[in-house]
Formats: structure tokens, sequence, C-alpha cells
């Protein structure tokens, strides 16, 4: 059964127990999903007339937290599990959902290990410098790997079909990361921009920090790395618009592609940290939340929500769906919009903690707080 609940606008401007009674129907989902829209183009232009959801994977440990990757050439979702309360002994893991290739295939789950990776969390996929823009050829995962007290923060290239893997930064200009966490890479450039909060040492599992909460930008052919914004509460997910002239927390990116500029508030979340950020070809911005899965128009406004009992850690769009995961990152649903992202394809939901993402060339995301920048 799918539930869908349309919202009125002008009575949420003003009555007060319209207000209650519709955050009671988002927080308590039917059947674990409800689809809720604030303007009538989440429906038509973004669910479409036949859109579905479906318990994908359920597992008796925190296998869905982060990262969310599709991967072209194995057909699978790449997601980081949730961490241990010992990560020395425990590392994160990353997990791989078979989602097969086709609409009849069966879903299936593996956890895999690689040796370079000590605390995997955000990904993206990951193109080698001068791929053409609109080439899938060679897509590998680069992971942010937020380290250990004795392993150090660092980005750490995966190729999924070989099951490999190796460092590609692990300092800046010999200062340490603290805790990596969201990697986007430009389509254009084939330059990487990356998060690096202070989540890791807040959590205890990394040391003092070295650098403050910034944005980065690493030139893989040359190895130049750049610190391009600061200024952060929490500094968290980050992504690119669908016209490469804006990161979300909205700036504007420099005419060489390797500036940030003019910071604009894009949109604010009224439901817990937004995290795992993307946008579609149409430029909406989707945002895990406190609630679910938020979706906004290019200019701000909210026109829904895909509301999953108790909050959505991150998501990812993949053939046939979007994904997402649960807060308690045990379970994985799959909602089947009309749009999801790049022609049809749908999104993976992963419930609430953080992170999730991209496959298919030319991905996006971001996030800083309840405040989401475009």
């Amino acid at each position: 059964m799918v539930n869908l609940t349309y919202v009125n606008y002008l009575q949420l401007a003003t009555n007060l127990s319209y207000v209650r009674e519709l955050e009671t129907t988002i927080e308590t989902p039917t059947n674990g999903i409800n689809f809720v829209a604030y303007q009538d183009c989440f429906v038509r232009d973004i669910l479409g007339p036949d859109f579905s959801q479906e318990l994908v994977a359920e597992t008796a440990w925190s296998a869905f937290h982060e990262a969310g990757v599709y991967n072209i050439e194995t057909g699978k979702l790449y997601a980081s599990s949730n961490r241990a309360d010992d990560v020395e002994a425990n590392p994160i893991n990353v997990t791989a959902i078979d989602i097969g290739r086709d609409a009849t295939s069966d879903v299936s789950i593996a956890s895999l290990h690689f040796d370079d990776l000590a605390q995997a969390n955000g990904a993206c996929a990951y193109y080698p410098p001068a791929t053409p823009p609109d080439s899938s050829a060679n897509q590998s995962i680069v992971f942010c790997d937020q380290g250990t007290l004795t392993r150090p923060a660092q980005l750490v290239l995966v190729d999924p079909a070989t099951n490999t893997s190796r460092p590609l930064l692990n300092n800046f200009l010999g200062r340490n990361f603290t805790s990596p966490n969201d990697i986007i890479q430009h389509p254009l450039t084939g330059d990487l921009w990356f998060t690096d909060p202070y989540y890791a040492f807040w959590q205890g599992f990394r040391p003092e920090p070295d650098l403050r909460q910034q944005i980065y930008r690493f030139e893989p052919a040359t190895g130049i790395v750049q610190a391009v914004a600061d200024d952060f509460v929490a500094v968290n997910g980050i992504e690119f618009s669908p016209d490469w002239e804006f990161v979300i927390y909205r700036y504007r990116i420099s005419a060489d592609g390797k500036r940030l500029q003019d910071r604009q508030l894009f949109a604010y979340s009224d439901a817990g940290l937004p995290d795992g950020l993307h946008t579609d070809t149409e430029g909406n911005v989707y945002a895990g939340c406190g609630d679910g899965v938020h979706v906004w128009n290019p200019a701000g406004v909210l026109i829904g929500k895909i509301a999953v009992d108790g909050g959505a850690a991150n998501f990812a769009f993949v053939p046939r769906a979007c994904s997402s995961s649960t807060s308690k990152d045990s379970s994985g649903w799959a909602s089947k919009p009309k749009v999801g992202r790049w022609r049809g394809i749908s999104v993976w939901i992963v419930p609430a903690m953080p992170t999730v993402d991209k496959g298919f060339r030319r991905s996006r995301r971001v996030r800083d707080k309840s405040e989401v920048g475009w």
C-alpha cells in the first residue's frame, strides 16, 4: 500500500492544529514510508502515476549508513556501515547491495573489506582525469576514510570490479585531515571536492584536529589540494548543481572551476540535519533528513518529502528506484518514482544518520547543520 498526503501551504501557514496533524502523519509512516506532496509538481514530475515502495533488505547490524554509490559495471550499490563502539577492533564495513540489472533480479547483500580503508564514510563515483563528461567508462569509487587514532584520515580509491584499493590523498600540506565526510567529482575538471568536519574527533576515534572544518578541492592529476571554503558549524555533504555553476550551500563556482564565492542560504530543513545531497536533471535538490528525504525545487521551495520511519540516514539514485536507509542503519527502502534522477533512475533511501551517493556520471550533493546551501 502506498500512502500519499497532500499539504495545503495556506493552512500550514496559519493553522497550528493542522501543523501538528501533519507532523503526526509524517512521523508515523504507513508501512514504513509516506509520500508527502507540498506542491503538485512533486507528484506530477517526480513521483509520476505509478510510483511504489518496497522494503528491499534488513540486517541485524547497521549495514547502511553512508556512501551509497551505484557502480555500473558490477550493478551494485556500495554503502558504508555505521561505526562500532571499538573502531579499531570493528572497523566500518563496505556493504555491497546487488540490486540486479533487470526488474526480475533478486537483491543480495555482501560485506566487503579493503585493507587501505579504515573507517569508510561518504563516497562518490570516480572517473580518471580527462574522462569525457558523457562517458561512464573506467568507473571506480572514492571513499572518504575517517581514519582512527592510529591510521590517517584520507581519500581511498576502490575498484569494485577487482576489489582492490589505494590511497589518493592523506594530508593537506603535511597536516592531518580530521575526518573527511562527503565527496563529489567535478565532471568537467575531474577534481575531487570534499568536506572535512570534526565528527570523528567529537566521537572519540580521531586525535585533536590540525585543521579547521573546511571544504577542499583536490586535483588527482597534479596532487594539488586547496582549501576553498570555511566558517562552518559542522560541514557535511557536498553536491554540484546540474549546470556545475554552484555547490550546495549555494556557492557560485569561479569561472576557472577552482574556487567558491558568493555564499547563500539555499533552504532550511524543518526536521533534523540534512545529509546526503543530490540533484536531479531538473535541478531539484534532495537531502536525507530527520523524517525522510526532502525535495526542494531549484528556487529552494520544499515540494515534497519521502517520509521514512526513523528518518533517512542517506539515499542514492539507482536504476529503477531511489534507495534510502533509516536512522537505525539496518534496513534499506527502495521507492520507485517517475523521474528519480537521471531519466527515470530510482532512489534508495537509507534510514537516518548521514551519507549515500552517486554512480552515474554527473551525480551530485551537500549540507551544514539544518541549513542546505546551494
